[in-house]
């Protein structure tokens, strides 16, 4: 086991690495491209030479190779690295604030959405691909193979662009006239964020995030289950006389969820990535907001940061899902 934690934790750390290289190397590229960014600190103001040069060395743009396309610029990756292996993720162009501090005032907004997006394709996805499993090849499992079918034709953004400017307003003020302006009814149906009622606004982006990221959830668990339907174990079980509905919970279920397990590590990344679109186009002042907004201000440093941090928690929980696929899973070979 202990060798099993240490290679898993091993390949952790160089997939990071490679990680940190890519992002390092596309910054460098677009850099070289685009030209120098610490001009953008200056705004529409043209500045001085002595200026452009204290900004550079500020945000450690001033090494040659940047000037050289196609140079990889190791020199400024290394020292990149050795920051990030002391907590340093860097500041923002004005210098004021360090992106951890703006990542740990963004991050409980983040967390909020994740909570309802978790409840939401966790209990969507587990009810309905039990139901579809326990009723395969009849009218129930067609219409939730449709339906899943479905929500993956309409990506998150779509659902969002009409929710807010079609449906958000018109349902806002009908719970408005029925149960009062600061019912959480009300607030649900928010057409934005309120940073006064931060859980109530962000309940129907997190489910509308959460469906789509259930529809593939719903295939996931329908297929383990109808693996394990015609398990020994389970035709035991149906042969002492077990109800079904206790079957199902504690014969199959319990015993179809390792697949489902191994998947937490890729909704994460896939619920990660739809949080950037989400938090931006609800005005939500989370991480995917923040990277939202650092990307339309052309805050390079910034948005080298964020995503940098973000990499670190998405294979974080990819590292301690391998680990909890080990624990529940006594066949794996540890050695």
């Amino acid at each position: 086991m202990g060798s099993y934690i240490a290679r898993r934790v091993l390949q952790g750390v160089f997939t990071l690495f490679l990680v940190f290289f890519l992002l390092h190397l596309l910054t460098t590229l677009a850099i070289q491209i685009n030209g120098n960014p610490a001009l953008a600190f200056f705004g529409d103001k043209i500045p001085s030479k002595s200026q452009l040069v204290e900004v550079e060395k500020r945000y450690h743009l001033d090494d040659p190779c940047f000037e050289q396309f196609g140079n990889p610029c190791v020199r400024p990756f290394l020292e990149r690295l050795n920051g990030y292996a002391h907590g340093d993720f860097g500041s923002n162009l004005r210098g004021d604030q360090q992106i951890t501090a703006m990542v740990a005032t963004a991050a409980p907004n983040t967390l909020r959405l994740f909570a309802v997006v978790t409840v939401t394709w966790l209990i969507g996805g587990m009810l309905l691909g039990s139901l579809a499993a326990r009723h395969r090849g009849r009218a129930p499992d067609y219409s939730i193979r449709f339906l899943s079918i479905l929500i993956d034709a309409f990506p998150v953004f779509v659902m969002l662009l009409v929710y807010k400017y079609i449906l958000a307003v018109p349902i806002e003020r009908w719970m408005s006239r029925q149960t009062g302006e600061d019912s959480l009814a009300t607030l649900m149906f928010k057409p934005s964020f309120d940073p006064d009622h931060p859980w109530a606004t962000v309940i129907v982006p997190g489910v509308l995030l959460g469906i789509t990221g259930s529809a593939a959830f719903i295939r996931l668990v329908r297929a383990s289950q109808l693996e394990t339907y015609n398990a020994d174990h389970v035709r035991t079980a149906r042969a002492k006389g077990l109800r079904e509905t206790r079957v199902t919970l504690f014969h199959i279920v319990r015993n179809s969820s390792i697949p489902v397990v191994t998947a937490i590590g890729f909704v994460f990344a896939d619920a990660l990535a739809g949080a950037v679109i989400t938090e931006g186009l609800m005005n939500i002042y989370g991480m995917g907001g923040l990277l939202w907004r650092s990307v339309r201000e052309s805050e390079v440093s910034v948005v080298v940061g964020t995503v940098a941090l973000l990499a670190v928690v998405v294979l974080t929980v990819n590292v301690l899902v391998d680990l909890a696929y080990a624990v529940l899973d006594p066949r794996i070979r540890y050695d």
